[in-house]
């Protein structure tokens, strides 16, 4: 059936153009031949092919069909014979050009969207919608590709529950959009298998670079760009004991007793797919998270999303206003005001995750938070401590 839409689709756009019809052939036959405003009539149909459904694209082309025949016949006594001839049949083949124009038109419609629900599918197949959910935790966030029409891009996340405890990954993929898509999937594939298996972060990080270094060697033999990703990851086991390394990753964000802290834990690392100029392994830095914790985590295409005055997204000022809001209202607020910020023009993809664990039945107050320090986590915008991390 070519058409996709329901039958009344378009009535009324239809009914205003066989109204409009109707009105020009009572003023053709009223006003006299030396009027013959008729002749224009023909955008009538055409319009009706590109707006609404099958059957009232024919209804319009009927009309005007029948209504030109009329006009030329009766309202146009000087035309010869082969005159009318032609003008009746070029009226007759506006109305069948418009009836064919719109089953094509449907037919592609129908074929887009059965496209677009393949491309959704492996979509969401590929990255998790949000919120997550992983053991006690949740992840609510919001992910924007830079590129319109794609749910994925640039950008991964995952969270999940092991042997091992919470592990979550948030990564960039250097590039944007869908040509960034294929080096996500392979680290976001060897992120899953390996968070399930792998004992330390460290063992998780080094299945990632491989899996993106022969990826990156396909891509050379094939001629296409090589790829690297910067990941930032987490582990926590229990209550007061986790783990962060960061792959070359923007800080995380740390809400704790309604204050910010922009925390580098783990920080020093090169990104997935650039390990072997280093001969230093990866190493995590040991961290301590307190039950009623925050992490917000992001890639670069939020902290680095310009305002029209050309500055960068305030990101760490902005959660500082809004602590008291709950995970799934920050999101959405968060969400709101990047977009208007950037009056809707991001560059990069984007994406931000609010981490905390599920708050208990008949308790208030904030949820996960991961800390890297021992002790008080630092104010935000303070400078790292300049001894070396912890590493156990």
């Amino acid at each position: 059936m070519p058409a996709t839409r329901p039958p009344d689709s378009g009535r009324y756009p239809a009914l205003l153009l066989i109204l409009a019809v109707l009105i020009v052939t009572v003023l053709d036959a009223t006003t006299g031949p030396e009027l013959h405003i008729s002749a224009f009539l023909g955008v009538a149909p055409l319009v009706a092919a590109l707006r609404c459904s099958f059957r009232w694209t024919l209804v319009v082309g009927a009309v005007y069909a029948v209504c030109l025949t009329y006009v030329d016949i009766l309202t146009v006594p000087d035309w010869a014979p082969a005159s009318r001839v032609v003008g009746i049949f070029g009226a007759f083949l506006v109305a069948l050009f418009s009836v064919v124009l719109c089953r094509t038109r449907l037919q592609r419609e129908a074929l887009h969207a059965r496209t677009r629900l393949v491309a959704d599918t492996v979509q969401r197949a590929m990255l998790r919608e949000l919120p997550l959910r992983a053991g006690p935790f949740e992840a609510f966030g919001f992910y924007v590709s830079a590129q319109e029409g794609a749910r994925v891009g640039g950008d991964i996340y995952e969270a999940v529950e092991t042997p091992h405890g919470l592990r979550l990954m948030i990564g960039d993929v250097q590039g944007k959009g869908m040509p960034a898509i294929g080096a996500g999937l392979e680290v976001l594939a060897s992120f899953r298998e390996a968070a399930h298996y792998q004992e330390s972060l460290e063992s998780v990080a080094e299945r990632m670079e491989r899996a993106l270094t022969r990826y990156n060697t396909r891509s050379a033999e094939q001629g296409t760009d090589e790829r690297f990703v910067t990941a930032l990851l987490m582990e926590v086991r229990g209550q007061e004991d986790g783990r962060v390394l960061s792959c070359g990753h923007i800080p995380y964000y740390l809400v704790r007793d309604a204050e910010v802290h922009e925390r580098t834990d783990g920080e020093g690392w090169l990104p997935l797919g650039l390990g072997t100029l280093s001969g230093e392994p990866r190493r995590s830095v040991r961290v301590h998270p307190r039950p009623d914790d925050w992490v917000v985590l992001c890639t670069d295409g939020v902290t680095e999303a310009r305002g029209r005055d050309g500055e960068f997204y305030p990101l760490g000022d902005r959660l500082a206003a809004w602590t008291e809001l709950e995970p799934a209202e920050l999101a959405r607020t968060l969400r709101a005001d990047l977009e208007e910020f950037t009056d809707g023009d991001l560059k990069d993809d984007a994406t931000a995750l609010i981490i905390r664990r599920t708050p208990v039945a008949g308790t208030t107050g904030k949820s996960l938070r991961t800390d890297g320090a021992a002790d008080a986590a630092a104010p935000r915008r303070q400078a790292p401590p300049p001894s070396a991390p912890r590493i156990n």
